[in-house]
């Protein structure tokens, strides 16, 4: 015990002083310095810190929980993530650079009102505060408790280990968003993200020499033979996600995510050019294909072992997995990656935060003669806020009964497809007016919470979200002809780019590429 927690000691610490020493002369106080890294990240490490944003303990836990009971159908939310990161850096991404962004919302003032855009950095902020924050500190404080046995190290029960560890980890991301802003995320992304591609590797690496007694393949033979069904990805009409959500709420959920989500476009807006900018995006495609194999196969090598001992409480499954395979010496670097996991995505988040609530809400609503510093030091104060506030409410989140993968995107919901849909009718068309915006947003948040949370149609959420979106758009159209835009008011955009905007030659075959990685996979693992 006392060499795992030297080395979970030492990797973490070592993150934090590379951090220090890469933005030791960095100028912190003004607005592109702190909430954009100056402007100066590259394309591998826009890759490495859009990686490590999105995948956390919600995806090491709750996913491989999900894999576990459901099988290979759940790989959609991972494979068809290239195909929405192809649109973002070839459609949305050089609009956003050329309009000089800092925020997503600052768009929407630009396309509608200044409303508008006040309301969507409401629903951001809501939304992060209670959906993804705690669901990442809760699942990491899951794995902790597993690996080091919190519990019996302090003496007292998993529940209280539980809060003690995720105000432990709470705090140590927020002092990363809060102390180094954008930068110090980056920076520490790019480490935690060779660690999670090898401690991620190492669990079904080791677990399939086991099965297969020194022969990986033959341990993945061993498996497959096991349960084949569980390789299908063509998710039948009753499973967890079926096929056919893949052309309908997953596809508007997947533009959100990868094209309009702050969290995610808040890397990008920091590259030096459009070129680093688009290689970033089109490197995470790549990555996206290849992570199930650290998030979704070990599920079902977790089935080989477990059967149904856990389908009541799948996400254990993970942590049960890592310390059945993983050898003692390599717990304490293990348990450093799954907590450069939960920092990455609680920082990104909490960064991202407290950027719109300095550019979107402060700046704009409270203190229009705000400098740069006072910003930014606002920044830090949300940042701090946001933090305590989902340290809290982290605990409440236990026992989801589809598993918290599930529910962080049922939750998810809520906001993002209410906020697509006025983001791609903007961008799309020229009738849309700032009334029909708000109309549209207020509309999709009553319809999926009364479908999803009150009524409980029978209908997957996932199609909910695709009728919501056609009810959205309906709205905004309808609302639009009976309040139509001013005549003089363009639905264009002002372009003030403050990087330069030359295309990165390779965009085009790299994503041809992705599409035909994407689509082998559906056609080889469709017919298991």
């Amino acid at each position: 015990m006392t060499t795992t927690l030297l080395s979970f000691i030492g990797l973490t610490a070592f993150v934090g002083a590379f951090a220090w020493y890469r933005m030791r002369h960095d100028n912190l106080d003004t607005r592109d310095g702190y909430f954009l890294s100056g402007r100066s990240l590259t394309g591998p490490v826009i890759a490495a810190s859009l990686i490590m944003t999105n995948l956390s303990t919600e995806h090491l836990v709750g996913m491989n929980g999900s894999s576990y009971k459901n099988g290979f159908v759940i790989i959609a939310w991972e494979g068809t993530s290239a195909l929405a990161l192809i649109v973002a850096a070839v459609y949305f991404l050089p609009k956003y650079l050329r309009m000089g962004l800092t925020t997503v919302p600052e768009y929407l003032e630009q396309r509608f009102d200044g409303h508008t855009r006040s309301l969507v950095a409401l629903f951001l902020l809501v939304s992060f505060a209670v959906t993804l924050l705690p669901i990442v500190l809760y699942t990491g404080a899951i794995n902790l408790e597993s690996i080091f046995d919190i519990s019996g190290i302090l003496g007292v029960d998993k529940t209280t280990a539980l809060w003690v560890t995720v105000v432990c980890v709470g705090c140590l991301g927020a002092a990363y968003a809060v102390i180094g802003g954008l930068k110090a995320v980056a920076v520490s992304d790019v480490i935690y993200g060779y660690g999670l591609l090898i401690g991620g590797l190492l669990v079904p690496i080791l677990a399939l020499l086991y099965i297969g007694e020194g022969n990986p393949f033959d341990g993945l033979a061993t498996v497959f033979r096991h349960s084949p069904e569980k390789f299908n990805v063509i998710g039948r009409s009753d499973s967890v996600l079926p096929f056919s959500t893949l052309f309908t709420g997953l596809a508007i959920n997947q533009l959100y995510f990868w094209c309009m989500n702050q969290t995610i476009v808040q890397r990008v807006l920091g590259a030096k050019d459009l070129r680093e900018a688009q290689k970033g995006l089109l490197y995470t495609g790549l990555l996206k294909i290849l992570v199930p194999f650290i998030i979704v196969l070990p599920g079902v090598i977790g089935y080989y072992y477990f059967g149904d001992r856990f389908y009541d409480q799948q996400d254990l499954v993970y942590p049960e997995l890592v310390k059945r395979v993983l050898p003692m010496p390599l717990w304490g670097f293990f348990a450093a990656v799954i907590v450069g996991a939960v920092l990455s995505t609680f920082n990104a988040v909490l960064n991202s935060a407290s950027t719109i609530f300095s550019v979107d809400v402060y700046k704009r609503l409270i203190n229009r003669e705000a400098t740069e510093r006072k910003m930014v030091r606002m920044g830090r104060l949300t940042a701090t806020l946001l933090a305590l506030l989902s340290i809290v409410s982290a605990p409440l989140v236990a026992n989801a009964s589809e598993g918290l993968y599930q529910l962080l995107q049922e939750l998810n919901g809520i906001f993002f497809i209410p906020i697509a849909s006025i983001m791609l009718g903007g961008f799309l068309f020229r009738q849309p007016s700032a009334a029909g915006a708000k109309a549209a947003l207020f509309t999709g948040l009553v319809f999926y919470v009364l479908c999803t949370f009150v009524l409980r149609i029978d209908l997957h959420f996932v199609h909910v979200w695709g009728v919501e979106f056609l009810l959205n758009m309906m709205v905004m159209f309808g609302v639009s002809r009976l309040y139509p835009r001013y005549a003089d008011r363009s639905p264009g955009i002002s372009e003030t780019p403050v990087v330069a905007v030359a295309r990165w030659r390779f965009t085009r075959p790299f994503a041809v590429f992705l599409v035909v990685i994407t689509l082998a996979i559906y056609v080889l693992l469709g017919n298991v």
